[in-house]
């Protein structure tokens, strides 16, 4: 079922350019959903940014880059857990914390945020916003809380930790001839449910 709706994420309508270094993406099944991806390095104030997440003072999930294959991992993931809100199927308390709670390829909420969340020494941030329409405002509220250097969302596979990535996901060398990292990533965040 998740597999389909991996497939059917739209991956047109994408603002991405020398000047505005977010990423946009509109959700095919959920077309009043927006989700803008921000990455940012040399991040000095991790540990304000998660507080700040965990007393709800920021509308965003805030994701360990490091953990991140693509951009479009987290669309899956984003998809996924939009579904899951409009069905009530959510495990966790917010989109933003289910968005977090997808990515990971078991069933362990805490777990996920340990691997998937920001911790307090981190020197990266990818921050994931879900939105009805342009936002302009809430895109430059976010940035301005963060204090490191926004990047293009494409260059998180520049900041990955592929040996951990590889581990965590029980990636083979034998499935990495056959596909790619991101394939075999993608393939057990959906199936993680029925596994």
């Amino acid at each position: 079922m998740y597999g389909s709706l991996c497939s059917r994420v739209t991956l047109e309508n994408s603002r991405q350019d020398t000047k505005n270094m977010h990423l946009t993406k509109q959700l095919e099944l959920f077309p009043d959903h927006r989700v803008t991806q921000m990455l940012f390095k040399d991040v000095k104030n991790a540990a304000e940014l998660r507080q700040s997440a965990v007393k709800g003072q920021i509308s965003g999930a805030l994701i360990n880059p490091k953990m991140l294959v693509n951009p479009f991992q987290v669309l899956v993931a984003t998809n996924k857990s939009v579904h899951l809100q409009k069905t009530g199927k959510m495990k966790t308390r917010s989109l933003y914390s289910e968005i977090i709670f997808s990515l990971s390829p078991t069933n362990n909420i805490s777990e996920a945020f340990k691997k998937f969340g920001i911790s307090d020494g981190d020197d990266s941030v990818m921050v994931v916003l879900v939105h009805s329409r342009d936002e302009s405002q809430l895109l430059s509220d976010i940035a301005a809380k963060v204090d490191g250097l926004q990047i293009p969302v494409e260059d998180v596979s520049l900041l990955s930790d592929l040996a951990k990535i590889k581990k965590l996901y029980k990636v083979t060398p034998q499935e990495e001839k056959c596909g790619t990292l991101l394939d075999a990533v993608v393939c057990r965040m959906a199936t993680k449910d029925v596994m």
